[in-house]
């Protein structure tokens, strides 16, 4: 019997009371393992350096709150072609083939869906006049500055929006816990920087 195959550890008390290993059927070893979606956003910059947003039209669960073209996965999509994705069908743009992934968020519930893990990448700059061909899902687009962020009523934390801007801007990635970066990680590309911080 293998691990990968037929069976994993899983801690549990013995007759004393004692922490001890068991082995366990995998399929029920899975079932006790963290379930979480898993989302990708992208962030894309004009010219003067100001952060494309999209509002969420009357109707959706986040009627009226701007933030980042993106969305959950589909059933076997991985975090960049989901990102490609979204970032088509939301505002009418391709992407890029290669994308840089700047920051990463665990959320414990969004929206009463359980756990979230966001992935948000590095759209790079839009060439001036790009056309912007909005979803029903959204109303309206804008590029907001970092300054302007304080007067718009975000999805999220506007904390999440100035590290992502930073880490774009800086070559970083950002590691958040709840939209707020995590402090103590550090590197440039090769580990990880909070930009912020």
């Amino acid at each position: 019997m293998t691990v990968n195959e037929e069976a994993a550890v899983s801690p549990q008390a013995d007759a004393e009371g004692a922490a001890a290993l068991v082995w366990v059927p995998r399929e029920e070893w899975i079932k006790t393992q963290p379930q979480a979606l898993i989302a990708s956003c992208v962030m894309l910059l004009d010219s003067q350096g100001r952060m494309l947003l999209v509002r969420y039209a009357p109707g959706q669960p986040l009627a009226g709150d701007w933030w980042l073209p993106g969305g959950m996965l589909d059933h076997g999509e991985d975090p960049c072609a989901a990102a490609w994705r979204e970032t088509h069908e939301e505002i009418g743009v391709e992407l890029r083939s290669e994308l840089r992934l700047i920051g990463i968020d665990h959320r414990v519930d969004v929206c009463g869906t359980g756990p979230v893990l966001d992935c948000f990448f590095d759209g790079g700059t839009l060439a001036e006049g790009t056309p912007i061909r909005l979803s029903p899902e959204h109303d309206q687009y804008a590029f907001a500055s970092l300054e302007e962020l304080q007067d718009v009523q975000t999805a999220a934390d506007v904390r999440t929006l100035t590290a992502l801007h930073a880490a774009v801007t800086s070559g970083t990635v950002v590691c958040m816990r709840e939209g707020v970066p995590v402090s103590g990680w550090a590197g440039e590309m090769g580990g990880v920087r909070d930009p912020i911080g």
